[in-house]
């Protein structure tokens, strides 16, 4: 769930940075010149705020520190989580690793295929029928263009608010669930969602379409905030940072994975004489097995040997090494203390985030009442 909400950030930085670039334009905007350069400027020094005000507010808590009054829950036993630590220097040499950085290469090209061609697919699936007449999209004018790109423009606003959400709702799911069994249920019910895409756009049912598409950015977002966790279970915590570090490469090969293949599939089928709204179809098969890949390899993965964990005097020296590094970076007086930060800094933290956060989603609301419209 922590991860969860820390990666929300990411989605939702996005949805913030959109529409407030939009309006400082606006405002800097004249019959010269259309404000680019005064709101990279205004937005440099909104980011340099907030950036440097959550990384100078960072405390490391000191070993074995609990909340006061807290009682930590009963130990489970559960052969997928890990209580000992693996050295970051070690995960290349780890078969699980590289079948968790499988899992999430898969999980990312499949997602982020769909989130580049979302708008074209839905008005070139739809047409016509997106305002209401009876035309499909290559005989549609300029005017009835612009039309359901609107549409298609507030299809995507929707998507990020689903995107976003997943990234909460799916990593806390998790915590019940079990990472392993989390990407079970993407992989499968993404499959299932991805094959039903076609057969929902040609019988022109948008319902189910929307519904399948928005469920299937829900699980990608997801996946990026279940994998931090899942690290965490089968390689421990003490190098969970620069060992998720190392996987994000599954990320960077995903985004040109995932764009790439889809691209070529409908460049491909265009030039075969294909329909427009018939175009996708393959392309979602493709993405369907990119999934049982991401399946088979999940199912694959199990706890790990015990020769690639640390021994205790290993894990002390790293844990020291740690220590004096983190007592080096914090300077000011009384900065190298933890001290339980109080009700009204915690609440300030919390309006300098909900704030910003609920005005995008406002943004992107009335976007998403535009598609609904």
């Amino acid at each position: 769930m922590a991860t969860g909400m820390a990666i929300m950030g990411f989605g939702g930085g996005a949805m913030i940075g959109s529409p407030l670039a939009a309006e400082l334009m606006k405002i800097f905007a004249t019959e010269t010149n259309v404000g680019v350069v005064q709101t990279f400027i205004v937005m440099a020094g909104i980011y340099f705020v907030f950036m440097m005000g959550g990384a100078l507010s960072y405390r490391v808590p000191p070993s074995g520190w609990t909340p006061e009054g807290w009682t930590p829950p009963a130990a489970q036993a559960n052969a997928m989580i890990t209580n000992r630590h693996v050295n970051v220097n070690r995960v290349w040499g780890i078969p699980q690793f590289w079948l968790v950085w499988m899992v999430l290469c898969m999980n990312v090209s499949a997602g982020i295929g769909v989130i580049g061609m979302a708008s074209p697919m839905l008005q070139e699936m739809f047409g016509g029928s997106l305002i209401g007449i009876s035309a499909k999209f290559g005989e549609l004018d300029k005017t009835q263009l612009t039309a359901i790109a609107g549409v298609a423009a507030g299809f995507t606003a929707l998507l990020s608010l689903f995107n976003i959400g997943g990234r909460f709702v799916w990593a806390s799911f998790s915590d019940k669930l079990g990472r392993k069994m989390t990407y079970i249920v993407f992989f499968v019910l993404g499959g299932i969602l991805y094959a039903s895409i076609p057969a929902s756009a040609g019988a022109g049912n948008k319902l189910l379409f929307v519904s399948a598409v928005c469920i299937i950015l829900s699980m990608y977002g997801g996946g990026f905030a279940t994998v931090p966790a899942y690290l965490a279970d089968l390689f421990g915590t003490q190098m969970v940072g620069a060992i998720h570090g190392r996987l994000l490469t599954a990320w960077a090969t995903a985004g040109i994975l995932g764009p790439v293949v889809v691209n070529y599939m409908r460049d491909y089928q265009l030039s075969l004489g294909i329909p427009r709204e018939q175009v996708y179809n393959q392309t979602m098969y493709i993405l369907v097995g990119m999934l049982v890949i991401g399946l088979i390899c999940n199912l694959m993965i199990k706890p790990l040997n015990s020769k690639y964990f640390m021994t205790d005097e290993e894990l002390a020296h790293e844990k020291k090494l740690a220590h004096d590094r983190v007592a080096a970076a914090e300077t000011g007086a009384g900065s190298s203390v933890y001290q339980q930060s109080s009700t009204a800094i915690v609440f300030l933290a919390w309006a300098a985030v909900g704030i910003p956060l609920a005005w995008g989603v406002y943004r992107t609301g009335l976007s998403v009442a535009k598609f609904f419209n």
